[in-house]
């Protein structure tokens, strides 16, 4: 895992066409701006999760084994 500091105002760019902004930093939160391609998914990781583990009970599949490689 890459780790960088950023403060309030300051960037990265991913892939050159991504760009994630520090918003706002209060107290342990920290708020984030997702500048990215319509068709490029950003979605907070629980959200992320829950549509994996929908989609894995629609097609009946396991999305850990899957993902593994073990399915």
């Amino acid at each position: 895992m890459l780790v960088l500091s950023r403060k309030k105002n300051e960037s990265i760019v991913i892939n050159n066409d991504i760009t994630i902004v520090v918003v706002e930093i209060r107290g342990d939160k920290v708020r984030l701006g997702v500048e990215a391609p319509k068709e490029v998914p950003v979605h907070r990781r629980e959200v992320y999760e829950a549509i994996h583990r929908s989609d894995a009970a629609q097609n009946g599949t396991d999305s850990a084994t899957k993902e593994n490689g073990s399915g």
